[in-house]
């Protein structure tokens, strides 16, 4: 890893690409100063932009790609189509032909799953890539994945998610042993599908190689910051993910239909603004905006779609820190540890969430 730390960023791909984009790179670079970056879109719309905040200028370089892939073509679709040639996939090869340390893309996130798959192969011994996502609870941030890169999942998947799942821990939250949990119905051994309580099996016979296990986790135990890794499936996770979101849109909006429906309210309101702003910060979901790809040999950040720069802000410094921290190696460190991980037989079949 050099002094600076490249990302390979799909311009196009987002509701508010490019624009928010390069606006993003350029409030990230003024944090990160030994940032570059490489876009990948159409010319003719990011040289504008760049000619808008000329710090980011020198720091950066345009490749011109016609091909956009949209936010609701198919997979399969998107492959056939901008297989070497797309903003997409352009993002991703810089990162396989080792230009850039890293790659970011707010577009289609099955197409983004599949192209990444393609380009970047899994990893030997990871039966099944995944995306995890960083999640603020009570205690600290903390990883939960699958985040809906595919849909059900064996105990091996599992077990594969625990050990990227862990890896990533130690990249971001500067611990050699953090603690892992399965998401079940109950914590009681008994409970839960056979795969999950596989996994259980697994993983407590694994405890100590890189992680430590905890046990079976519910879904409470996610805000409370229980563990700093919870592993679950794709579909389960997307929801569980989904549902966070919407319950803290859901609470803003009746805080500030509280704070505003009498004067005595909004002069309540008014004296503590600082504690309200404060909160306000702690639950919007740009500031924590970006899941890692996980399981692939090379590191995928997909930003939200519908990001404004604040988020690809935020996305851009996660990817950021996956490069300085040396994810790839931590993956690698952690798997060896790993005392009954077997190589995986076959590739994985990917699904769109």
């Amino acid at each position: 890893m050099t002094d600076s730390i490249t990302i390979s960023v799909d311009a196009m791909g987002g509701d508010n690409a490019p624009r928010a984009v390069i606006h993003g790179a350029h409030l990230a670079l003024k944090e990160r100063k030994n940032t570059r970056f490489i876009f990948h879109g159409i010319k003719s719309q990011i040289d504008p932009l760049l000619e808008e905040f000329p710090d980011l200028k020198p720091a950066s370089e345009v490749r011109h790609c016609e091909t956009v892939i949209a936010m609701d073509e198919k997979p399969s679709q998107a492959l056939r189509k901008g297989k070497g040639v797309s903003s997409m996939w352009m993002a991703i090869q810089s990162v396989k032909d080792g230009e850039a340390d890293v790659a970011i893309s707010g577009g289609n996130t099955g197409a983004l799953m599949a192209m990444a798959t393609f380009c970047l192969r899994p990893m030997e011994g990871i039966s099944r890539p995944g995306i995890a996502a960083i999640w603020p609870t009570l205690r600290s941030d903390i990883i939960v994945l699958d985040m809906g890169a595919t849909i059900g999942a064996d105990a091996r998947q599992l077990v594969d998610y625990a050990i990227l799942g862990s890896a990533l821990a130690r990249s971001l939250f500067d611990t050699d042993n953090p603690t892992v949990g399965l998401l079940n119905v109950g914590t009681e051994e008994v409970k839960g599908l056979e795969s999950i309580k596989e996994a259980g099996k697994i993983l407590s016979e694994a405890s100590g190689a890189g992680f430590t296990y905890h046990g079976f986790v519910e879904g409470d135990d996610i805000g409370k910051g229980t563990v700093d890794v919870v592993v679950t499936e794709g579909f389960v996770g997307n929801i569980a993910l989904k549902t966070a979101e919407g319950t803290a849109r859901q609470v803003a909006s009746y805080l500030r239909s509280a704070l505003m429906a009498n004067w005595v309210s909004r002069l309540g309101a008014l004296l503590a603004s600082s504690a309200l702003n404060a909160l306000r910060r702690k639950m919007d979901p740009r500031t924590v905006n970006g899941g890692v790809f996980m399981g692939l040999n090379g590191i995928v950040i997909k930003s939200h779609g519908g990001s404004d720069e604040i988020g690809y802000k935020s996305a851009l410094g996660l990817a950021y820190e996956m490069a300085r921290s040396r994810l790839m190696d931590k993956i690698g460190d952690t798997m060896q540890r790993f005392p009954i991980h077997k190589p995986a037989q076959e590739q994985p079949t990917q699904s769109e969430v």
